[in-house]
């Protein structure tokens, strides 16, 4: 789930017009860093990066057209350098929350830019509503607690590979596989709203690595991955119907004892599933056993096999290593798979490689700096959008193949009050859902898009900034 801190008002109080690029001050190039580097440019902003690291800089130099500072962004001369006086969007994510606030907190007293800061530590996350009013920043987001939603939302539906939510919780896009021998294969999209049900949409199909927007005449086969949209009362319905177990696990352990293992157990503890923790430090063990004290917290070396077994991962429901060292999840992962049934999560930090990770069977696979960046990125294309409609919510499906982007209508503008039929939509596009006051719409040829409503689209097009966007 991306989480804008500061809600939907943060996006109107800083418009600008579509045809204008953004100036955009990129303070520390690490691993998120360098995506929103590389993801930002691509969509034609005019992007300048900050960092001490004289490598990084030159990396970044070699690879992107964007202006290069070696500095420290908390620097008035520097972010000064910069052009911070002109720029429309400061994003502070090195690897220090306190920095990074800093950095906003300077920026603002200089310009009017928008701001956004990387926070992470657990008890700064708690004070997320106080920071962002008293510093005056859009948004502030922590990779980690976002990712653990959205692994906790996982294991709360384990037949699905991912789950993303839209329309403020009332509406989901679910990721799954089509077993072989399931009732879907050979089964044309026409054929599964006439016979099964018309309460959800088929929104993307991948197969053999190739993405397709589906029309009604589309066949699925088994080994499909697909995703829906659908209500999350209408989405279960719909997996059961199907013959797909659908129950919340019961329990799960979790490999490593950094920050995304403590925010992930949380959520989890909060919902009744038991946690297991195994984490080779002791010193950090005892950290644990304070901070949740409804979780069993082993002192073990996950690495190995012996101490996996006798923590009883045959036994668990659920299996999360988060380990920080991608090797290693892989491996622990794989490791699960061949010793129990349990569902795996597979955290992934870089995604250099994600072509061949997708050829491996890791259950679901989270990249906490993509889901960061989405949301970074939703908010930037929403500054450069006109008044009409804005976005709220932004997901990549299929490794970035394909986007999913919830926009908020807020004027009349080409697509309000037309029956949807009548509309000169681009190819490789589809209107999932419309959210018409809290009420979700699957919606026919016969459906209009009304001012008020909020409208989930799928397509493999990219840099939609707004709602007008979707016709040729």
């Amino acid at each position: 789930m991306l989480i804008f801190y500061g809600g939907k008002s943060m996006f109107s109080e800083f418009v600008h017009s579509n045809s204008k690029s953004l100036k955009i001050i990129i303070v520390g190039c690490g691993k998120v860093g360098h995506t929103l580097t590389e993801r930002l440019s691509k969509e034609g902003n005019n992007i300048t990066v900050i960092e001490k690291n004289p490598a990084v800089i030159a990396d970044l130099d070699s690879q992107y057209d964007v202006i290069t500072i070696k500095g420290n962004g908390a620097s008035y001369n520097t972010l000064k350098e910069a052009g911070i006086a002109d720029a429309d969007l400061l994003i502070a994510v090195t690897g220090s929350d306190e920095l990074n606030l800093l950095c906003c907190t300077i920026a603002k007293q200089f310009s009017k830019c928008a701001a956004i800061a990387r926070v992470r530590t657990p008890e700064y996350s708690q004070e997320v509503g106080y920071l962002r009013d008293k510093l005056g920043l859009a948004m502030i987001i922590n990779p980690e607690l976002e990712s653990a939603r959205e692994m906790a939302r996982i294991l709360y539906l384990p037949s699905a590979l991912q789950v993303n939510t839209f329309a403020h919780g009332q509406a989901e896009m679910i990721k799954f596989k089509i077993p072989e021998g399931n009732v879907l294969d050979q089964m044309t999209i026409a054929n599964l709203g006439r016979h099964i049900t018309n309460s959800i949409l088929i929104c993307g199909v991948e197969r053999k690595g190739e993405v397709y927007i589906p029309s009604g005449a589309f066949t699925l086969h088994s080994e499909d991955t697909l995703y829906f949209a659908a209500t999350r009362e209408e989405a279960r319905k719909f997996l059961k119907n199907i013959g797909i177990f659908t129950k919340q696990v019961r329990n799960a352990m979790i490999v490593g004892g950094g920050l995304s293992a403590y925010y992930l157990a949380n959520e989890l503890l909060h919902t009744g599933i038991d946690v297991h923790i195994l984490e080779s430090s002791l010193s950090r063990c005892e950290e644990l056993t304070t901070l949740l004290p409804d979780a069993v917290v082993i002192n073990a070396d996950a690495s190995s096999q012996e101490g996996l077994m006798g923590a009883g991962l045959k036994d668990m429901e659920a299996f999360v290593p988060l380990t920080g060292i991608d090797e290693e999840n892989i491996l622990l992962t794989l490791f699960a798979k061949k010793v129990s049934k349990a569902k795996v999560i597979t955290k992934i930090n870089r995604i250099n490689f994600s072509d061949v990770i997708t050829e491996l069977d890791l259950g679901s696979v989270i990249y906490p700096k993509l889901i960061t960046s989405e949301t970074i990125i939703a908010y930037a294309r929403a500054l450069r959008a006109s008044r009409s409609s804005e976005i709220e919510t932004l997901y990549h499906l299929f490794d970035s193949k394909a986007e999913a982007i919830e926009f908020r209508i807020k004027e009349a503008s080409p697509v309000v009050g037309k029956e949807l039929r009548d509309l000169p939509l681009k190819s490789d596009l589809l209107i999932a859902f419309i959210n018409r006051k809290g009420k979700i719409i699957i919606p026919s040829g016969s459906d209009k898009i009304e001012i008020g409503d909020s409208v989930m689209i799928v397509t493999t097009h990219t840099g939609l900034n707004e709602i007008r966007d979707i016709l040729r």
